[in-house]
């Protein structure tokens, strides 16, 4: 299974917080499945810290590019499908990662249930 990480759900993987499910947890410790991180989950931690609406660890950086994840970058094609969403959602970095979803055939991991309204396979974060 090929999954991206919601930016929450990578926050609660490096924590090891409980609010991560084990059904999630056990997908994305699977030697051999592949786990995502976008740019825009990344992007978004960064500018929500800056604000002081997240605290995270000076370690980040490190702390994620420790992990055996795959980053996958934000694109020109991923842009345009934004463009062709409909808005079940207003949050613009949810819909950068559904559309990453949708054109790299991703499975997400996430705890929005709102996010499924956008046809995309979700597991439950």
């Amino acid at each position: 299974m090929k999954l991206l990480l919601d930016t929450h759900a990578l926050l609660w993987w490096l924590a090891d917080d409980p609010a991560l499910g084990a059904s999630a947890r056990e997908a994305i410790a699977q030697p051999d499945g592949l786990v995502f991180v976008s740019a825009v989950s990344i992007w978004e931690i960064v500018i929500k810290k800056s604000l002081g609406k997240l605290v995270v660890p000076d370690e980040l950086p490190e702390a994620v590019r420790s992990q055996p994840f795959h980053f996958l970058e934000m694109t020109v094609e991923h842009a345009f499908r934004v463009g062709e969403l409909p808005m079940h959602h207003r949050d613009p970095f949810d819909r950068l990662l559904i559309a990453q979803c949708l054109v790299e055939g991703l499975t997400l991991v996430t705890h929005d249930g709102d996010m499924a309204r956008y046809h995309v396979p979700v597991l439950n974060a």
